[in-house]
């Protein structure tokens, strides 16, 4: 908690301000009992007003001559509650004001850097947590803990001191209410104690499985066109109501225990109640001095604010726990150092005429078992050259090139780019370097234009037009009724799979790299439109290093060279018509193909 109370400090001077004014609405608060004390004692009963030096001491200023009746009483002390109110009111608005600036300020900076660590997290590590559990992280438990925040500034000094004024106000009147205290405290003290013990381990356990329906309903919103086609709706409600069971049922549990303390907390406050008017009646009707209406009146008052001070304590000890299991939960990833950190910077060879290079590579998936995904990968790719990778599902084609822009560390070996290790690069130069194009094309609610700059954000209309061009993309780009201003639905949901591709095709192309990989990113493609896309690569692109995956023969048989991938190395690499005669995987793919009429086809 202390590491995120750091957050605070460019807002102490709020942070420290509501506390201070919680005090003087306090003070307000447990002034009215003793002046309504007055009110009742000398202006309604008519007690001799010199037993009370202050009440005296007020009357004569106001009326020197000594001139006042009961109602002046009554009026006057009336007005002074008024204006101690007024005075309340304002500190405590005010209190509230700084209580919410300090907190406000505290999460938005909290979940500023907690984003900006979870951007510079590597695959494996944001896989490690899972969507659902970030996304939970990044708002309910950081809502948790801002409200924590606003709650320590305000309700920690407000109930302490409604406790520790109560007691002391309640005292001064008759020693004899502190005995109902002695008695009440421990009841309540004993009953906050079990129910908290019960119920603090439990709220991790709320958190998790608010995780757990998080994720089902961030897999079913995006996955919702295979749900609907597989005809599983009902399946997923399923799954999705065991999850939202298993929520409500915890919660449930939570505030079974939580709900205990709100009766006894109000059966102890009413006896002590009784108790107090059962002394001071007895009091009064024997004739003891010292005991007054007023003073039975106020005893009553300042017993429900002690009471209620440790109700509401109740409340900020149910907060806290919370607010700790949230803050474990933001911690985890606050203190989760990025596996994939930049280098101490590359010294590279612009001008070598080996873009990238492959040596001894060996790949396993962290915490994997067993063979590795990609072993003995020797290759190197030349400046300019466009090298096609074929090879059968799971062969480690996307793996091999994951490793260019450090998505993974490679286990073994070592991978260069411009002739300096990839580990030695700032991530940003090396990704900079480096377009990637996905088979599942990722795109965002923006304009198709504010798409395409996501390669490159400060890139002319012009440029975006021309990167659509090479894309293929322009033609129903300026089909659409409000061309490249025109919106795109959340993860491009308004456009065809073609569509998709060609455009995250026009968002790197836009960038301008010195390596394009294609990860299997033409897959959608008719053969028509995906040799015009390759026509506009060679000929606009003509220095750009191009990696391509696919599994099409026609879509690699123009490269200037093709790796076949087997079981996690390359077998061969040559161009397509060398291919045919050394190598019986990249013949047999071929023939396949052909037999089929598809993609080997002219």
């Amino acid at each position: 908690m202390r590491k995120l109370f750091r957050y605070l400090k460019p807002y102490r001077g709020f942070a420290i301000l509501s506390p201070l004014l919680m005090m003087g609405e306090v003070l307000a608060d447990l002034c009215l009992p003793y002046l309504m004390s007055f009110i009742v004692n000398y202006g309604i009963i008519g007690e001799d007003i010199s037993e009370s030096k202050l009440a005296s001491t007020v009357m004569g200023i106001l009326f020197p001559s000594g001139d006042y009746t009961s109602l002046h009483i009554i009026i006057t002390f009336g007005v002074l509650m008024l204006l101690v109110t007024l005075v309340g009111g304002f500190f405590g608005t005010f209190c509230a004001y700084t209580a919410a600036r300090a907190a406000q300020g505290f999460g938005h900076d909290l979940r500023r850097d907690a984003y900006a660590r979870v951007m510079s997290l590597s695959i494996e590590q944001t896989d490690r947590f899972t969507t659902g559990s970030l996304v939970t992280r990044m708002t309910n438990d950081i809502a948790m803990i801002v409200e924590f925040v606003e709650m320590l500034l305000r309700m920690f000094v407000r109930s302490p001191m409604f406790f520790v004024g109560g007691t002391v106000f309640l005292l001064t009147l008759d020693i004899r209410f502190g005995m109902v205290l002695l008695v009440s405290l421990p009841v309540l003290l004993v009953t906050l104690i079990l129910v908290l013990a019960c119920a603090v381990p439990l709220f991790s356990v709320v958190q998790k499985k608010l995780d757990r329906v998080n994720c089902v309903v961030q897999e079913n919103v995006s996955g919702a066109r295979i749900v609907k086609a597989s005809v599983q709706e009902e399946y997923e409600r399923h799954r999705f109501d065991v999850a939202n069971s298993e929520l409500r049922s915890i919660s449930y549990r939570v505030q079974r225990l939580m709900a205990i303390t709100h009766p006894v907390l109000v059966l102890v406050q009413n006896f002590a109640v009784i108790a107090i008017i059962y002394l001071g009646g007895s009091s009064i009707a024997e004739g003891l001095g010292g005991m007054s209406t007023g003073n039975v009146m106020a005893a009553v008052t300042y017993t429900t604010q002690v009471v209620f001070s440790i109700m509401m304590m109740t409340t900020m000890f149910h907060s806290v726990s919370r607010a700790l299991a949230s803050v474990k939960r933001v911690r985890e990833v606050m203190d989760t150092e990025p596996v994939i950190t930049d280098g101490e910077g590359a010294v590279t060879s612009p001008e070598a005429p080996v873009a990238v290079e492959f040596k001894n590579v060996g790949f396993r998936y962290p915490g994997t078992v067993g063979a590795p995904v990609l072993h003995d990968i020797n290759l190197q790719v030349r400046r300019g050259e466009t090298l096609a990778i074929v090879g059968a599902t799971g062969s480690g084609k996307s793996s091999l090139v994951h490793l260019i822009p450090r998505f993974y560390d490679a286990t073994e070996g070592e991978v260069l780019v411009d002739g300096a290790p990839v580990g030695s690069y700032k991530l940003k130069d090396l990704r900079r370097k480096v377009g990637f194009v996905l088979q599942k094309s990722e795109l965002f609610s923006d304009t198709v234009s504010g798409n395409i700059r996501w390669g490159r954000r400060d890139a002319t209309d012009e440029e975006v037009r021309d990167a659509a061009r090479v894309a293929q993309a322009d033609d129903f780009v300026s089909g659409f009724s409000d061309g490249y201003d025109s919106m795109i639905a959340e993860k491009g949901a308004s456009l065809s799979g073609g569509q998709k591709q060609r455009l995250s095709i026009a968002r790197a192309v836009a960038r301008r790299p010195e390596i394009l990989v294609l990860d299997d990113a033409t897959s959608a493609l008719d053969l028509s439109t995906e040799a015009k896309l390759q026509a506009a690569l060679r000929e606009r692109m003509q220095d750009t290093t191009v990696i391509m995956i696919a599994q099409r023969v026609a879509s690699v048989r123009s490269a200037d060279r093709i790796a076949v991938v087997e079981d996690g190395t390359i077998r061969h690499c040559a161009p397509h018509e060398e291919l045919l005669q050394i190598s019986d995987t990249y013949r047999d793919i071929y023939a396949s193909q052909m037999q089929k009429g598809g993609a080997a086809n002219e």
